[in-house]
């Protein structure tokens, strides 16, 4: 089946988030669209899918224009989309999550599992997917769900099928298990569309590439005719450096000492199991795992955010395991969180208010319970400028930013005063090329700076890139340790997925 945009124009209010769109993708082959946090992907694809209408512009299918009133609509009509963040139940199995709202019946209207999993076996064996329909998928890893998504999408007899960043948190063994999935779909004539902020992948996968920025088609090609570099500069509109500048390694004194280190989950589960770990001044270590090995408690942990059920944590020589987080930011720690909406902004402050969420108490900012909001306007308006974060006025809402300039936010409260260790979760996770690089360039900075920074990120380019050391976590343990400047990726990849446990 080959499907086309045309003409696609989609507007928000005064806000074009699409401008006269032409795309097209045919039956057996993977198109790569490229473009930054706000450029218009997920709205076109929206559009495509019948979540959205078109205020301009026409879709068609084999040649013979279509209107979608509705997502059930676009389905019916062979296309589907499997997201980013899977949309499964965790405490259904995988039958049941593929049939769920196309359930098959028996007699008297009842649901017939029998067949639903006969089905889902059936679709296994078409492509090789290997996964069990009778397992709970709250027990499977992240790339087997991502297989339940794919079964979902094929078990409604979609044609065309859209990934959403679809590697985000796969190791890299799984990456090209994957890739050979979208292969075997695309020799079975399907039309892919991947979207994706990786070039490497996109390189590698795509037949066609297609790149968006501001809301319009800005270039493409098939994939012999661009280089990364290219591709770049087309999705930023301006040249971007792939490479991590670095001073040589050369640390100081260890700042941050953790000895037998024990954190429970919510639910009393081991989280984290008596791991040892050193970072020292001027040196970036970066923790590499699947996520959910525990990465998220150890950080809790750290910054003060979740009780520590047994071991030590110094800071320069000094026990602060029981230490608040406030102790903690006023000895020099600084904390950009994985999730950056959920844990590190409020969306409805305002960019200046966001700006001093942990430092509103000091001095310079409050004189007792009245805040000197001349004060915080202007250290906010100066430290937006000096960590380009792109907006009108630092009064807006942050809600009314895209990711990459979100992100910026906390990066430019967490640097712009005095540090001396920097934890950076996830730092670029959802980020555009243009976006990561300067992340990478300012954390790189604290580590010139002489600060200690400890990085965990599912993105192994990305602890490869930055890291001085690696560990690599794997069910709650550091199960393997690599110099920085030596390590190979597919020897880190298979510890992250347990190989050396």
């Amino acid at each position: 089946m080959d499907v086309e945009l045309r003409g696609i124009t989609k507007r928000f209010g005064s806000v074009t988030a699409n401008r006269d769109v032409d795309l097209k993708v045919t039956s057996g082959e993977v198109l790569g669209l490229l473009g930054e946090n706000g450029a218009g992907k997920s709205t076109l694809m929206n559009v495509l899918c019948g979540l959205y209408s078109a205020d301009e512009g026409e879709i068609l299918i084999d040649g013979k224009p279509v209107a979608f009133a509705g997502p059930g609509e676009a389905i019916a009509a062979g296309i589907g989309m499997v997201h980013q963040h899977f949309m499964l139940i965790p405490v259904f199995t995988v039958a049941e999550n593929v049939v769920l709202g196309v359930e098959p019946t028996g007699r008297f209207d009842h649901l017939d599992l029998r067949r639903a999993r006969e089905q889902v076996r059936a679709i296994n064996d078409d492509y090789g997917l290997e996964v069990d329909p009778d397992a709970l998928v709250e027990n499977l890893p992240v790339g087997i769900q991502q297989r339940v998504e794919i079964i979902k999408v094929l078990f409604r007899s979609a044609d065309v099928v859209i990934f959403d960043e679809p590697t985000a948190v796969l190791t890299p063994q799984e990456v090209e298990d994957f890739f050979n999935i979208v292969k075997g779909l695309r020799d079975d004539g399907k039309a892919i569309v991947f979207i994706t902020h990786k070039l490497n992948e996109i390189l590698e996968i795509a037949d066609r590439i297609s790149v968006l920025r501001a809301g319009e088609i800005v270039g493409g090609g098939e994939v012999g005719e661009l280089n990364a570099a290219e591709l770049a500069e087309l999705m930023v509109g301006r040249p971007v450096s792939f490479d991590v500048k670095k001073t040589p390694f050369d640390p100081g004194e260890v700042l941050l000492e953790v000895e037998d280190l024990t954190v429970l989950r919510d639910n009393d589960d081991l989280a984290v199991d008596r791991i040892d770990l050193t970072v020292r001044r001027g040196e970036i270590v970066g923790i590499a795992g699947v996520q959910g090995n525990g990465q998220s408690p150890l950080i809790e942990a750290l910054t003060g955010l979740r009780r520590v059920a047994g071991g030590t944590v110094r800071f320069k020589g000094r026990d602060i395991t029981h230490a608040s987080a406030r102790d903690r930011h006023k000895m020099g720690f600084a904390h950009i969180p994985e999730d950056r909406q959920r844990t590190g902004l409020i969306p409805a402050f305002t960019i200046a208010e966001n700006m001093v969420l942990d430092s509103y108490y000091e001095d310079r900012f409050s004189a007792g319970p009245n805040m000197r909001w001349s004060a915080v306007n202007a250290a906010a308006a100066q430290a937006a400028a000096d960590f380009d974060v792109r907006t009108k006025s630092v009064f807006n809402t942050v809600a009314t930013l895209s990711g990459g300039n979100q992100q910026k936010v906390i990066v430019a409260r967490e640097l712009s005063r005095d540090t001396e260790f920097l934890i950076a979760a996830q730092p670029t996770r959802g980020l555009d090329i243009g976006s990561i690089e300067y992340i990478h360039s300012r954390i790189v900075e604290a580590r010139e700076e002489g600060d200690g920074v400890l990085i965990v990120s599912s993105e192994l380019d990305e602890i490869m890139a930055l890291s001085d050391r690696i560990l690599v976590m794997f069910k709650g343990r550091i199960v393997a340790e690599y110099d920085g400047a030596s390590a190979e990726k597919g020897v880190v990849g298979l510890a992250m997925a347990g190989a050396a446990a």
